[in-house]
């Protein structure tokens, strides 16, 4: 549900991947990496709907950032796992922040007028299900 919910707000990838310096694909791959459980590239790209070598432009993106690494697989030398460092699994909260935080405009609105606004769209979108 989170990960639906931050690849809707697409429209605010570019100031996000900006602020990481990062490229909105290097933010994408970031995203779909689990901090908990470093898979191999190709699966990675095939959790993208991707093809195999635009994951390894993506990594290499998270690599000169400081926010992955490539590792090699107990079980095969030849499958290359992505994990993310520290500094990945700190901007990967901030990349979630950065996506999932209302826009500015809303602030403008009362506590009641929020609170309106959220009761609509709830509306809405459960009417659309």
């Amino acid at each position: 549900m989170l990960m639906g919910m931050v690849l809707d707000q697409r429209w605010r990838w570019p100031e996000v991947s900006d602020d990481l310096g990062i490229s909105q694909a290097g933010l994408r791959a970031l995203l779909a990496i689990d901090p908990d459980d470093p898979r191999p590239m190709r699966d990675l790209a095939g959790a993208m709907n991707c093809d195999a070598s635009y994951v390894t432009g993506m990594v290499d993106d998270l690599e000169r950032a400081g926010y992955a690494e490539r590792r090699t697989a107990a079980e095969d030398r030849r499958v290359k796992i992505v994990a993310l460092t520290d500094a990945g699994i700190s901007a990967l909260r901030t990349a979630r922040d950065g996506l999932l935080t209302p826009p500015p405009q809303l602030s403008r609105l009362t506590r009641p007028q929020q609170r309106e606004l959220a009761r609509l769209l709830r509306r809405a979108l459960n009417e659309q299900g």
